[in-house]
């Protein structure tokens, strides 16, 4: 189609302005930049020097109430997600969210609840990482049912490292009131996606976690989480931000194979007899089972931003599908609350949880927070213009409304 997309940004920091770029230089066919709205006039500047004609806000809601986009990606902090979100929807404006999809479920559940009174608006989520063959292979591999049932899964994800300076370079990073979260919420939303995207959802999990461990931080750098699922299966995740050198590491046990990812290469050991069936029949008191490694085809794949962007474009012009619908952004978000409520009690946490349980630990650590700005008031959990989506920053607190973050 000739057609094409005006597309508006909500925030012209990192990613909004990666975003941008890749539209002005042509990757994204299906769109034109039309408008960007950042409340940080030298992002505006920036805007304007680098992006050709687009029109230019310091306010969101005004950019929305233009009439001059038909689509708009939604790049601010955390909390904010589901607020600006929400209001696309309700002005029938196509939207794309960057991860996470929020900070705290209950927030989420309401934004995915207002998508659902909008089904001509096409939402989608920025999990990018689904767009890689290496793991798309994983899903079409465990999927398939070809290999039986999952038995484990680990994912040891620590190549994550960050120096204090990085934590240093802004008040908002990795505080309660800032963030809502640490490496959970801001370095591992794609890991915790790709795990429950390939694998599936655990029924419960137990985190062990440590704040503030090796920075001077409040919130998570060192978690460690045991999963279990519906078939009996268990899993660990393990991340940080502390390890220098890190790793990752993502292994799949199956009654039949083994799949190892790592180093931007997918391992499929086969077995030469189903596990089960060896157990069952073999007579040796330490007998084993033989395996060989399995070439794996990809289609060598790998877009990225873009590749979302472009199957977003897809959808709202000719019904193709998206890479990640928007509701299926609370699935690891639905993980990552989890390992902090069960950190939080120091209890094992059944999926689902009580959304409100959360909210409610969160707040307490959200009012204590080291960065001051009016927490009580800024985090009140209170119906409000914004649908309802409680946790939204007060639009006076200059840190909060500060778009242009380095995530």
């Amino acid at each position: 189609m000739d057609k094409k997309l005006r597309l508006g940004i909500i925030g012209i920091g990192n990613m909004g302005s990666g975003h941008a770029k890749s539209v002005v230089a042509g990757q994204c066919p299906d769109f034109e930049l039309a408008a960007v709205a950042d409340i940080n006039p030298a992002r505006l500047d920036w805007a304007k020097e680098n992006l050709g004609e687009v029109q230019l806000f310091d306010d969101a809601e005004k950019m929305l109430d233009s009439g001059c986009i038909d689509a708009c990606i939604v790049s601010v902090p955390h909390y904010d997600h589901p607020k600006y979100a929400i209001e696309c929807m309700k002005r029938g404006i196509h939207v794309m969210v960057e991860k996470p999809a929020g900070v705290y479920t209950k927030q989420v559940k309401e934004m995915n609840a207002e998508a659902d009174l909008h089904p001509n608006v096409v939402f989608g989520m920025m999990f990018n990482q689904r767009t890689n063959c290496i793991y798309r292979k994983m899903r079409e591999l465990v999927q398939s049912g070809r290999y039986g049932r999952i038995r484990r899964t680990n994912w040891i994800i620590t190549n994550w490292y960050r120096p204090q300076a990085y934590y240093d370079s802004g008040d908002w990073r990795a505080t309660w009131s800032g963030e809502g979260g640490g490496v959970l919420l801001n370095q591992c939303p794609h890991q915790l996606d790709l795990w429950q995207w390939i694998c599936g959802m655990p029924v419960s999990v137990q985190a062990h976690m440590k704040f503030g461990q090796w920075h001077d931080i409040e919130v998570e750098d060192d978690v460690t989480v045991y999963a279990e699922y519906e078939n009996g299966a268990t899993g660990v995740f393990v991340t940080t931000t502390g390890d220098a050198n890190g790793t990752n590491r993502f292994e799949i046990q199956m009654d039949s194979a083994k799949l190892i990812a790592e180093h931007g290469k997918l391992t499929l050991i086969e077995f030469d007899m189903p596990e089960p069936e060896f157990s069952k029949t073999n007579t040796s008191p330490f007998g084993s089972i033989g395996g060989h490694e399995v070439p794996v085809e990809t289609d060598g794949e790998n877009p990225q931003h873009v590749g979302v962007l472009n199957a977003w474009g897809g959808a709202i012009l000719r019904g193709t599908p998206l890479v990640a619908d928007g509701r299926e952004g609370i699935n690891g978000l639905t993980l990552s609350n989890a390992m902090h409520l069960s950190a939080f009690t120091d209890s094992k946490v059944k999926i689902p949880f009580d959304d409100e349980l959360y909210y409610n630990e969160l707040m307490k650590r959200v009012k204590t927070s080291r960065r001051k700005t009016n927490v009580q008031s800024v985090f009140a959990d209170t119906s409000n213009t914004y649908g309802g989506a409680g946790g939204s920053p007060n639009p006076d607190d200059k840190f909060s409304r500060r778009w242009n973050v380095n995530w």
